[in-house]
């Protein structure tokens, strides 16, 4: 996780909005971020797409490279950004993923992360 764009608290702030986003519908994408740089000075973000479908949540690891973009970044709906769901790429072969439930989602962001 780079610290130099942002502190720790952002990517705290950014996480909750993501969760919430993640919450939102039973059909929806969301993402949490990884780490960021600068997105007017970096080539890529790295993040964590997620994919909701019902009670289940896909999970996969990717980076949304800022040249391919049609808009700048921006940071607060890296979600936006984000490719559809898809389990094999573009060689055929099976894209890595995390399997979770939204009550397990959940209850992480309700958690006390942890901390």
């Amino acid at each position: 996780m780079d610290l130099s764009f942002w502190s720790v608290d952002e990517y705290c702030r950014s996480w909750e909005s993501a969760l919430r986003e993640i919450e939102r519908s039973e059909k929806v994408t969301s993402c949490l971020i990884a780490s960021i740089t600068d997105p007017a000075a970096s080539n890529f973000i790295s993040c964590w797409p997620m994919y909701r479908d019902g009670d289940v949540i896909h999970v996969q690891n990717s980076l949304i490279f800022l040249d391919e973009l049609d808009e700048p970044f921006d940071p607060q709906e890296p979600w936006r950004y984000v490719e559809p769901h898809r389990e094999i790429d573009e060689d055929g072969n099976r894209i890595s993923e995390w399997v979770t439930g939204a009550p397990e989602v959940r209850q992480f962001r309700e958690s006390t992360w942890g901390l």
